[in-house]
């Protein structure tokens, strides 16, 4: 089982910055690719970033060029920097590991093949 846990949203003003931090303690080697999620009041939740096991990246149009997502292993962590903040970017944000039995049999519950856990949230609120 995987175990995810976010820190440092908050307030900020348009224009200035945020790191998000996700920590999965003692799991993050065997998690194939974790991502960052944002669901804004009455909109769905959708992809920011993602980055799997071998650091490939992926960003989601929209904070292209203002944001970067990086891995720790070391530290069973995943961050995502955020610059140039918008306050079309309000939301919550949610950390994600995406788990699948061919990386790791031991992250995927038993009888499935394949699973994402979440975090709680972590609420990033941008004033104009």
């Amino acid at each position: 089982q995987v175990q995810l846990v976010e820190s440092g949203g908050g307030l900020v003003q348009a224009g200035g910055s945020l790191r998000l931090s996700c920590a999965a303690p003692g799991s993050i080697s065997s998690i194939k690719t974790m991502g960052w999620y944002r669901q804004a009041p009455g909109k769905q939740r959708e992809l920011v970033a993602s980055i799997t096991s071998g650091g490939n990246t992926n960003y989601v149009d929209a904070m292209k060029g203002r944001i970067t997502i990086s891995r720790d292993n070391a530290k069973n962590t995943v961050y995502l920097q955020m610059n140039s903040l918008k306050p079309e970017d309000t939301a919550i944000y949610y950390c994600s590991a995406y788990c699948s039995r061919d990386y790791s049999p031991v992250c995927v519950p038993e009888r499935l093949y394949q699973y994402t856990y979440w975090g709680q949230g972590t609420q990033v609120t941008v004033s104009s």
